[in-house]
């Protein structure tokens, strides 16, 4: 979740290459808790101009050069998205009402809008939450609305951990599998490696 609306990566594609720099300086210098803290601290809502979309597939090619250890690399995401999600999830099933009546700016929609929203999760349930954990551009706003509605904690979790490891695998071995094909276009086609990460 973060408080700066997310843009889709192809409106990104300009600003990649500097933003693959910011990723290698930040991974050269503090390896596995770069890739947990930058995870965490955009899922629990601090705005961060690295999509966590980009970090796993930046992270999966450095495993697939071996900078760093695939296995190593997921067990980091999918710790960073736990925590961040259970924290917003627990603060919101304990004080939700009382941080939306305050209408703090850090909760860029309505309140309408979390209404309905909230509506929605009562009604689908289980497969909405699951869904919309795996859905980019919502999926930090699932666990607010599931504390909101005061979903069952154990069913949450149970949900959270599958839908954690989902998200974390597919993108770090998505970029994994992307590396041969950025190591053919790195030397004639910048424009060709960036967009290799945005597909």
């Amino acid at each position: 979740m973060t408080q700066l609306r997310q843009i889709h990566p192809l409106l990104l594609l300009h600003k990649l290459p500097s933003m693959l720099e910011q990723l290698v300086l930040h991974i050269s210098q503090y390896g596995y808790l770069a890739i947990f803290l930058l995870i965490f601290l955009q899922e629990v809502g601090i705005p961060n101009p690295i999509p966590n979309e980009l970090v796993l597939l930046f992270s999966g090619y450095l495993s697939f050069t071996g900078t760093l250890n695939i296995v190593v690399v997921i067990l980091c995401a999918i710790g960073g998205d736990l925590l961040s999600s259970e924290i917003l999830f627990i603060t919101f099933y304990f004080f939700g009402k009382l941080i939306i009546n305050k209408k703090t700016k850090w909760i860029p929609i309505s309140t309408k809008k979390l209404e309905r929203l909230s509506e929605k999760i009562r009604i689908s349930g289980h497969s909405g939450i699951f869904i919309g954990r795996l859905t980019p551009f919502i999926k930090g706003y699932v666990s607010v609305l599931s504390g909101l509605t005061h979903y069952s904690p154990s069913k949450y979790g149970a949900t959270l951990l599958l839908t954690s490891i989902i998200w974390a695998s597919v993108y770090v071995c998505a970029g994994y599998l992307s590396g041969p094909y950025w190591c053919l276009t790195e030397r004639n086609s910048p424009t060709i490696k960036y967009t290799l990460f945005c597909l």
